[in-house]
């Protein structure tokens, strides 16, 4: 099978890259490098085609895309506080480069399996939050993932075949600061034996999925018989902010206590995913957070303290 994977430098792009080149597809990756990292791709840089370049050149995607079976469209900005003072270009990125995919997709009759996000769900009146939930983003990065599904919604009514998975915090190897980024923040921290910076209370919830288990999410959804639609792909579990310190600490063995500083602007307060829907799809998540965690700090212990 020919795939297209953009962002497929970055945290979870690159995860889906590694899984479909080990099971024998072509795959051809366009990142700008803007936040994605070649080395990423070390393992299998040799095996792909690698595209330095932007979701906004609609010359180059089109010559990018021509006999493809499918778009694993991952590239996006993601850090919300910094979308606040660049709404534009998220906007232009997240949206418009959105846009110009499915209309690719459309004219090459490929299936896109993309990255939409929990934020779109805002603060949610209900826990666990059903994909029929009320979506109301609380800031501009969220909104840019809103616009996405309006677009969605519009090119399936062309005749594309577009699934979009809701990501909730996406932990493992690789993570960048945008996606579950108190989990890198906190092992940088312990590395370095000091204590983890909470941001306000620390009373936010959320919902930690393991990437292997994203990628799963996207491969089932590309490969299923259902064309269209949105999925959350979290765990049904969810966690303090709090406590996900307290735990690294308790594994680290460090005499170390959580450091309180001022809350982030357009954070969200609880997340917490109901898997039902993406169940029926046969996908379930299978990497716990905390046994994760522990096998990650171990390994720090190992290596000096140095990650």
């Amino acid at each position: 099978m020919k795939f297209v994977v953009t962002g497929g430098a970055g945290f979870i792009g690159s995860h889906i890259v590694e899984y479909l080149v080990e099971r024998g597809d072509s795959v051809t990756v366009i990142d700008n490098l803007n936040t994605g990292k070649k080395e990423n791709l070390q393992r299998v840089l040799n095996k792909i085609n690698f595209v330095e370049g932007d979701i906004r050149d609609y010359d180059l995607l089109q010559g990018l895309v021509k006999n493809v079976n499918g778009i694993f469209h991952e590239a996006a900005l993601a850090s919300v506080q910094e979308s606040f003072s660049k709404t534009k270009e998220y906007f232009d990125v997240n949206v418009n480069g959105t846009e110009n995919i499915f209309k690719l997709a459309k004219i090459v009759g490929a299936k896109v399996v993309y990255a939409s996000s929990s934020s779109v769900y805002g603060n949610p009146k209900v826990l666990p939050i059903k994909e029929d939930a009320d979506l109301n983003p609380i800031n501009p990065y969220a909104q840019t993932k809103l616009e996405d599904e309006y677009l969605a919604k519009k090119y399936v009514v062309k005749g594309v075949k577009i699934i979009g998975l809701r990501y909730f915090n996406v932990f493992g190897e690789r993570q960048s600061k945008e996606y579950a980024g108190v989990i890198k923040l906190f092992l940088e921290k312990i590395a370095n034996k000091e204590p983890p910076l909470v941001n306000g209370d620390g009373l936010q919830t959320r919902d930690f999925v393991f990437v292997g288990d994203v990628v799963k999410a996207n491969i089932i959804a590309m490969e299923s018989s259902i064309d269209s639609g949105f999925f959350n792909v979290g765990t049904g579990e969810c966690i303090s902010v709090l406590d996900l310190a307290k735990i690294m600490i308790r594994v680290s063995g460090l005499p170390l206590k959580p450091i309180h500083r001022q809350a982030l602007e357009g954070d969200v307060r609880a997340t917490q995913a109901d898997i039902a829907y993406i169940k029926k799809l046969s996908w379930k998540p299978e990497i716990k957070l905390e046994n994760w965690l522990e096998d990650k700090i171990s390994k720090i212990e190992l290596k000096s303290r140095t990650i």
